[in-house]
């Protein structure tokens, strides 16, 4: 009999403890929760804490109350200025309204999965009616180029920045969440622009606009050396040649001088001692003009055989 009390005690409180366990539950600080009846929902709990429930028939279905992360598939847009790129995107979101959260999807794997098609979708719309520029930068401050020319073919484009990166992503934030919180119960906190990048297919043509461009430069600055270079030398050459005729007429004007002061020391030796420079230049002569194989006819009265004909050979004078 004892032993029959006791397991029934036993068996009672194990069914109480299982009715216990199924009428209570427990909602984390980092969760919300929705009760369902039969499937249906009744009721949301946002605050933490110890609730209870009817044990069998309500069940509990919890949700994330934290900002949940969310990364998108690159986008391929044509810009309003033809220009196809790829955009990728993430976000930040979190569910609001638990009860139109979990009637709208049920759980948060389909919410990523709404999320993707809203937000890429307002990517799309938003992105493709601006120009690359927009989407790119935030102000009309001037940029800093690696060369002059580019410099130049930046402001032949003119570019004038109205809306701005910033407020572009924002317009896709509103455009998005509107669609979301309505409907869905998510609050969309933020979506940020991760990478702005050209397609595959026109990364190669983009390339070859770069390169030309580049070559068309390196050819702008060989042409301008090359000019350079001309003018150089042609400096240089007419410099050379100005050194050299002003050397040359140095030169001239030197050996000019020379000459003068020659001839006037020939003068003066001659004014002083005719016979004597006209005996010395004669022997110049000779010396300059005889030689072992030179044979001369001259007359014994010219001029030049003149101080030959005083020679005494062996002490005897000389005949005439």
């Amino acid at each position: 009999m004892k032993k029959t009390v006791i397991v029934i005690t036993i068996i009672s409180v194990v069914a109480v403890l299982i009715c216990l366990k199924a009428s209570l539950y427990v909602v984390d600080v980092r969760l919300q929760a929705v009760i369902t009846q039969f499937g249906k929902p009744i009721r949301t709990v946002t605050e933490p804490g110890l609730y209870g429930k009817v044990p069998f028939i309500q069940e509990v279905r919890y949700f994330d109350k934290r900002l949940l992360e969310w990364t998108g598939e690159p986008s391929d847009i044509l810009t309003r200025d033809k220009e196809n790129i790829g955009v990728g995107t993430w976000a930040r979101w979190k569910i609001i309204d638990p009860l139109r959260f979990y009637t709208s999807l049920g759980t948060e794997a389909r919410g990523q999965g709404v999320l993707d098609e809203v937000i890429e979708s307002a990517v799309k719309n938003v992105v493709s009616a601006y120009t690359l520029k927009e989407v790119l930068r935030n102000t009309n401050r001037r940029l800093e180029y690696t060369t002059k020319e580019l410099e130049e073919a930046e402001d032949v484009k003119k570019v004038l920045i109205k809306m701005g990166r910033d407020n572009i992503v924002e317009e896709i934030r509103k455009m998005a969440a509107r669609a979301l919180e309505s409907r869905y119960g998510i609050e969309l906190v933020d979506v940020r622009i991760k990478y702005i990048n050209y397609v595959e297919a026109v990364i190669p043509k983009i390339y070859d606009r770069m390169r030309s461009e580049r070559i068309r430069i390196a050819n702008k600055y060989e042409s301008e050396g090359r000019k350079e270079e001309a003018e150089i030398l042609g400096s240089m050459k007419r410099e050379l040649e100005r050194i050299e005729s002003e050397g040359y007429r140095t030169a001239e004007e030197i050996k000019g001088q020379a000459d003068a002061e020659a001839v006037k020391i020939y003068a003066e030796a001659y004014e002083k001692a005719p016979e004597f420079y006209s005996f010395t230049k004669t022997l110049e002569t000779y010396e300059s003009t005889f030689n072992k194989q030179t044979h001369f006819i001259l007359s014994t009265d010219g001029e030049y055989f003149r101080y030959l004909k005083s020679f005494r050979h062996e002490g005897k004078p000389a005949q005439d």
